[in-house]
């Protein structure tokens, strides 16, 4: 699978941006994604994932409520809209895919996205 993110920018603090991950290769649709960012000095964490079967998603606590990860089975597109966004939201942005179910791990997941830079200015 190879992935290949989008949407990043820069955007004021409160303000919104969607991130696109396009998939080729195999379908999404057996696949749990995952948004996982990292910040400047910082390591790799997770962000918010969409299990492989439907109907599930987790998200960290830091973005609970404020993002969205959905995905578009049609178009092997995943995407995270994240709303009310906070200068700590700051960071490179990463899909991430695996044949399986759930988990927060990085390591864990197999395929990856280039990243996509978001900084939120306050």
């Amino acid at each position: 699978v190879q992935l290949q993110a989008s949407g990043g920018g820069l955007v004021q603090a409160g303000g919104s941006l969607r991130l696109s991950c396009a998939a080729s290769g195999r379908t999404v649709s057996s696949y749990t994604m995952g948004w996982f960012r990292q910040a400047p000095g910082k390591e790799r964490e997770f962000v918010a994932a969409d299990i492989w079967h439907g109907g599930s998603t987790y998200y960290a606590d830091s973005v609970k409520g404020r993002f969205t990860i959905s995905r578009d089975n049609a178009k092997n597109t995943v995407y995270l809209q994240m709303n009310v966004l906070k200068p700590e939201d700051t960071a490179v942005y990463y899909c991430a895919a695996r044949p399986g179910g759930l988990t927060v791990v990085a390591t864990s997941y197999y395929y990856w996205g280039q990243g996509t830079l978001v900084t939120v200015s306050s």
